[in-house]
């Protein structure tokens, strides 16, 4: 069958690997003039399976209303009328439950592990390289509250049998030797043996070349001017004057697929989370992380890669703006500099942000829409890196109606059908 895979994120371009394994046809579509550039460009680059979880959990709501009168503050709203903004929030606030939070973490768990055992089957398979370490995720404590509440994760861990460890400061230190400097600043973390690390834009274009290897075609610098339906059925994609035919079109545009799918009367409940992000080369090995550490008090994740750091956050809400803010890198900074103080060279760090897809439920959307050709695999918010392998060989095996290897039934739109589809 002929495919056509919409988004060149790392989404879309495993997406195009596991269909074209699967023996399709199959072309990518994304209007920059590269495959990963716009939110897989320079995320976290966490492969972080244990510590995927929803941010709609119990306590969210009080703990939002704190976090907004911090002055390095994980979340940012900015109040504005908004309506796909404040239907989003008022649903992930119905997921602040204890029966919500324990489903919705349970299918990312699900996912992501399945992911991360395909990346582990791809890295065999192709040799490629990333800048990938398998190290684990520390999750750092700074607050003996935060200490105390670790049981509301590992619950879900023992349930899954994902491995972890839940550390005393001596613990952190053994697993991030650079922490023994600023041991006064922590009370204990919890440690994800499983979890990895690596550049996610890196891998998305090498992959991507691989992809083209194996006979995928690339239309870069090519915008997607909306989709053309006959009856239950995608018809094509208009580019212009032109449109591109196929048997099937897989919608992965991240922040961006509700967007083009309201065109066709699909209201994908995704909303785009601004996050941010800055680079900074390292000055002494031994003072940087050796994996990822994520400071639980800012919600920033702070990782090696090979000769650099990345330090990741925030959660802003404001639409489709891409507008730098110094307050947001001024979090980061106080985060690593924090922990990591003789790490990297904070004076030529480099400043990035992207919108993450987020589903009000955390759980990505992956299987088929409404329309009887037109498969959605996108609101991975956070986890795209992590989740991508697996959700690419999943709506593969979907597409080729294969079995897949794990269940897909509560992951597609379907769990919000009746209440955000409309007739075209």
């Amino acid at each position: 069958m002929k495919v056509v895979v919409l988004g060149s994120g790392v989404v879309g371009v495993t997406s195009a690997y596991y269909l074209a394994r699967a023996g399709h046809e199959v072309v990518v579509v994304d209007r920059q003039p590269a495959a990963g550039l716009e939110t897989s460009f320079a995320n976290a680059g966490q492969v972080s399976p244990g510590y995927s979880a929803p941010w709609a959990a119990p306590g969210i709501p009080v703990k939002a209303v704190k976090w907004l009168m911090m002055k390095h503050r994980p979340l940012v709203l900015w109040p504005k009328p908004d309506g796909q903004l404040w239907n989003w929030l008022v649903r992930m606030l119905a997921n602040c439950t204890e029966e919500a939070y324990r489903r919705n973490k349970g299918r990312m768990v699900r996912v992501a592990e399945y992911s991360r055992d395909c990346l582990r089957d791809l890295r065999r398979e192709t040799g490629i390289e990333y800048e990938h370490r398998e190290q684990g995720t520390l999750q750092l404590f700074r607050t003996q509250k935060q200490l105390d509440h670790v049981g509301d994760d590992t619950t879900v861990l023992d349930e899954y049998g994902v491995p972890y460890s839940v550390l005393d400061v001596a613990g952190c230190i053994a697993a991030e030797p650079a922490l023994a400097g600023v041991r006064e600043r922590i009370v204990g973390g919890l440690r994800l043996p499983g979890d990895e690390t690596g550049d996610a834009h890196i891998f998305t274009q090498r992959l991507a070349a691989i992809t083209a290897g194996l006979g995928v075609t690339f239309r870069y610098g090519t915008t997607v001017t909306g989709l053309r339906t006959e009856g239950d059925r995608i018809a094509g994609v208009m580019i212009g004057q032109e449109v591109l035919t196929a048997d099937r079109y897989v919608m992965a545009m991240g922040s961006y697929s509700p967007l083009m799918l309201r065109g066709i009367g699909i209201h994908l409940p995704v909303y785009p989370v601004k996050g941010y992000s800055i680079t900074l080369p390292i000055t002494d090995p031994a003072m940087a992380p050796v994996s990822t550490v994520m400071d639980e008090t800012y919600k920033v994740a702070i990782t090696r890669l090979d000769d650099r750091i990345r330090v990741g956050g925030t959660a802003e809400l404001a639409g489709y703006s891409l507008k730098l803010r110094k307050p947001r890198r001024a979090t980061l900074v106080r985060s690593v500099s924090d922990l990591f103080p003789r790490g990297g060279d904070l004076g030529r760090a480099s400043f990035w942000t992207g919108l993450r897809p987020m589903t009000p439920d955390g759980t990505p959307v992956i299987g088929l829409s409404r329309f009887s050709n037109l498969y959605l695999n996108t609101g991975h918010g956070t986890l795209g890196w992590t989740m991508a392998c697996g959700s690419g060989q999943l709506l593969a095996d979907l597409v080729s109606s294969h079995a897949p290897a794990i269940d897909p039934s509560d992951l597609g739109i379907e769990r919000y059908r009746g209440v955000l589809e409309a007739p075209a």
